[in-house]
Parts: C-alpha cells; sequence; structure tokens
C-alpha cells in the first residue's frame, strides 16, 4: 500500500479497500481530507467531553446542534453533518456504535417538551444515514448494524389520536409503539416509515415507499403503503 493509501485509511479510520491507486497530488489528497473532516474533528474533540460516553473519534459539521448531549452516547468513528438537530432527552437517551455516518441536515428527538419525554434512539455500528432524514424517537426507534439510509427518510415512532371529532386533535394525546430496523437492510430516499412497524434484516425498501406494516425479513418492498416485490435471495 501506497503512502497516500495509508494516510488515507488512517483518516478515514476503517479499513479501506482501494479499487484504484490514489491518483491525486499530496496538496489535492490533504485539501480534500481536512474538507471533509478537518474542522468537524476540532469541534468533535470539544463537544465529546460532554457526552454520556465517546468511544474514540469525533466528528460534527458546522452548525449542528446537539441539546443534552450526556443523555448520548456514541462509538468510535462518529460523523454528525452540518446543519443538523439532536436533542437526546429521552428516557433511554440516545446511542450510536462504531463509524456511525450522519449526513447533514439530519432531525433527531424523541420529545419536543420535557414533561413528556420519548422512548429513546439506538444505531448500530456501521450504519449511515443519508441527508436530511428525520427520526423521531418518540416510542423508541432500533436500528441495526451496517443499515443503509437513503437521503430524506423519515422514521415517525409516534401517532396522534384523533378519532374523537369532539376534541382537538391536540388535546386527545399521542401513541407509541416504536420502530424496529433490522441489521443490513437498505432504505431507499425518501421513505416514510410509520409507527409500529419492525423492518427485517436484509430488507430492501424502494425510494418514496410509505411503510405502514412488517417487512419480512430479505424482503423487497416498494410504493405506498409498501407492497412486496420480490425476496432477495
Amino acid at each position: 500500500m501506497s503512502l497516500k493509501s495509508r494516510l488515507y485509511t488512517m483518516a478515514i479510520g476503517r479499513p479501506v479497500t482501494l479499487k484504484t491507486p490514489i491518483d491525486v497530488s499530496w496538496v489535492e489528497l490533504i485539501r480534500f481530507l481536512w474538507s471533509r473532516g478537518g474542522w468537524a474533528r476540532v469541534r468533535g474533540m470539544l463537544i465529546a467531553p460532554r457526552l454520556g460516553a465517546c468511544g474514540g473519534r469525533l466528528f460534527v459539521g458546522a452548525r449542528t446542534r446537539i441539546l443534552f448531549p450526556r443523555r448520548l452516547s456514541v462509538g468510535a468513528n462518529v460523523a454528525i453533518g452540518q446543519d443538523s438537530y439532536i436533542s437526546a432527552f429521552a428516557v433511554t437517551g440516545m446511542s450510536f456504535g462504531d463509524h456511525v455516518r450522519i449526513r447533514e441536515g439530519a432531525w433527531i428527538q424523541a420529545t419536543s417538551t420535557l414533561d413528556d419525554p420519548g422512548v429513546g434512539l439506538s444505531i448500530g455500528s456501521g450504519t449511515y444515514i443519508g441527508p436530511r432524514c428525520l427520526l423521531g424517537a418518540g416510542g423508541g426507534i432500533r436500528i441495526g448494524s451496517r443499515v443503509t439510509f437513503g437521503a430524506g427518510v423519515h422514521l415517525l415512532a409516534e401517532n396522534h389520536n384523533f378519532r374523537d371529532a369532539s376534541t382537538l386533535i391536540q388535546d386527545q394525546g399521542v401513541t407509541r409503539s416504536g420502530i424496529t430496523v433490522g441489521d443490513d437492510v437498505w432504505i431507499g430516499n425518501q421513505v416514510i416509515v410509520l409507527d409500529g412497524v419492525t423492518i427485517g434484516a436484509g430488507a430492501v425498501v424502494g425510494a418514496g415507499a410509505v411503510v405502514t406494516r412488517d417487512v419480512a425479513p430479505r424482503a423487497i418492498v416498494v410504493g405506498n403503503p409498501a407492497r412486496v416485490l420480490g425476496h432477495r435471495s
């Protein structure tokens, strides 16, 4: 492995299999690595001591806000993109495993008030959360390892009660069941997953789907509401 490749692998913080040699100048390589994580690493170093736990390198993008940081625990080599909002106030708090990537513009919380905390959120190691994802963890969200989210995915672990037409919807409270996503799941762009759903390990959810009921392991689902298109062999 070339010296440039070693530097890149060290900067990434995990083993990397290069498909082609890194054919860039030293200046280009260093500028690229700094742009991807230079100041984010500095911010992470400042924020890490305030967290409940931090297992290693932390990268935090510009203008990202983390409320109740002592209720958030992260593993090693975790990156949170710029312009993200995380409120970790929850009964079980929030935890991110090693090598978790949360891209720009994420919105993550379990409650918007202090008098009604939600359950919380856990994300397994190696999971990638795409740009502008929304994780509403009122009823609890459990995301497995090596899961891939596209852009704009919404997980909504809470529902408003609305049956009583004589009472304002805002006054009828909510129900919370929770959402579970198994290991090795791929969820495409702009998918919405509603409360009470379990997505089995190895499943694939096509872009734009609205998932209203459980998805079997290795199933491929598409549409609104999501329906089974096939299964991975």
